[in-house]
């Protein structure tokens, strides 16, 4: 995978995220768990994997910073 397909992705899985904690503020709906919730280990591994899009966009603030 490219670094801009990285990217791309990336954000698309935080801007998912992002969302899905504005709909449990707003309204206590987890969409994440109303559309997986049949298996409680994937929507573990959709969080998991949605922190660490999160974790590479700081790293990719951070570095971009530096340069």
């Amino acid at each position: 995978m490219k670094m801009k397909e990285l990217d791309w992705v990336a954000s698309t899985l935080v801007t998912v995220g992002a969302l899905n904690w504005g709909l449990v503020g707003a309204f206590n709906l987890d969409l994440v768990k109303t559309i997986l919730g049949t298996s409680p280990a994937l929507v573990q591994l959709v969080y998991v994997i949605v922190g660490l899009a999160g974790l590479y966009q700081l790293y990719k603030m951070t570095t971009k910073s530096k340069k």
